[in-house]
């Protein structure tokens, strides 16, 4: 059994890949989770000050994780720091708190000689320092091509991190190209199967008004097409559309129609009482190097849950392109959601093969061998 520690996003909310592999991840002993720390630097506005504050007192972001949902194995920490130093000297000073505060805790908890696991470039300057045996770096993003990132800072972490990486994982093969080939390894997202095909009751705040839905959940920012979506929500004033999800505009960014409805963000295991009630499932992208590198996590989902699927294109789509109707304009996209209509429900067997068990099964043969 082996030790582990985790550099991830904040425990909780929409759970990342990351969140999901480390659940599922067979004998395991102890696993230190360390809450984010961050990619970028504040800017001078409330909520970046907010959270800038919140990561120097060592508090989470907010989200929707309760105690029961934390595996008993699983123990979270929520460190003081610096997010996403540039200088040499806010680097050291970053390196410096942070150990400061995680070592005594490793001590605490007898870990030995863990594998350090890391989601995150800006944990690299913690490499060989906490007496691990060995270093994954997981990559879920483009960096480069993220929005609300520091690039250039982050770019400097990741070369770093993946210099001390005994191996990479990428979500995608556009992000697997990024790295050495003789250290990197594609690894998929994945997805709960039993989660999103099971039945699951009508949420209480669907609406219920006799008209077919048209229905994303996920981030709203800047990589969603929202002239697109203005464009089918006016065209198709028989439907209404559904988005789900926190907003990290500053700024609702959705049209303001009628007939579509925002209804903020839900906790992950509610998704498919709206996932497996509206009429088809959206993905409507704009096209940029984020999407071109992208792996949705709710691909899979959609899949599973059983809608039929309207996107505009991106290369992850190709191994599931028979199941996805691809658009590449307003028009398409209407018409394709009109014909939804005569379509058959998926089966949550196209995604067998893709369960967050067999991910994690994969994952633990790769500790075994560092």
């Amino acid at each position: 059994m082996r030790d582990m520690i985790v550099f991830g996003e904040d425990f909780g909310g929409l759970p990342s890949s990351t969140q999901h592999l480390i659940r599922h991840l067979p004998k395991m002993r102890k696993i230190i989770w360390v809450n984010s720390i961050g990619l970028r630097q504040p800017k001078l506005n409330a909520n970046d000050c907010r959270r800038a504050v919140s990561k120097l007192i060592g508090q989470p972001k907010q989200g929707f994780s309760t105690p029961s949902q934390v595996p008993d194995n699983v123990h979270i920490v929520n460190l003081r720091t610096i997010p996403a130093p540039s200088s040499h000297i806010s680097r050291q000073l970053a390196k410096t708190m942070m150990l400061n505060q995680l070592l005594p805790i490793l001590a605490e908890h007898h870990i030995e000689k863990p594998i350090l696991w890391s989601s995150l470039p800006t944990a690299a300057d913690l490499c060989g320092y906490l007496n691990e045996s060995g270093v994954i770096y997981y990559c879920g993003d483009d960096f480069s091509a993220l929005s609300g990132v520091d690039h250039h800072v982050v770019a400097e972490h990741e070369e770093k991190m993946v210099k001390k990486a005994n191996l990479v994982l990428g979500a995608s093969e556009a992000i697997c190209a990024k790295f050495p080939h003789n250290k990197t390894l594609l690894l998929p997202h994945g997805v709960d199967v039993d989660l999103f095909s099971q039945p699951a009751p009508i949420a209480l705040d669907f609406p219920q008004n006799g008209k077919p839905i048209a229905g994303f959940y996920g981030s709203l920012s800047n990589w969603l097409d929202y002239d697109l979506i203005n464009f089918v929500a006016l065209n198709l004033p028989g439907w209404d559309f559904l988005f789900i999800g926190p907003n990290e505009m500053p700024y609702n960014p959705l049209p303001k129609l009628a007939n579509i409805h925002y209804l903020g963000p839900k906790p992950h295991n509610q998704l498919p009482c709206y996932s497996q009630h509206w009429q088809a499932s959206l993905l409507p992208f704009k096209s940029n190097k984020q999407i071109q590198a992208c792996n949705p996590l709710k691909l899979l989902e959609y899949l599973a849950a059983g809608a039929p699927i309207v996107a505009t294109p991106f290369p992850a789509l190709e191994r599931y392109s028979k199941y996805v109707n691809v658009v590449e304009s307003a028009h398409e996209m209407s018409e394709a959601l009109k014909m939804t209509n005569y379509e058959p429900k998926h089966s949550a067997d196209i995604v067998a093969d893709d369960s967050w068990q067999a991910r994690s099964q994969f994952v633990r043969s790769l500790l075994d061998m560092i």
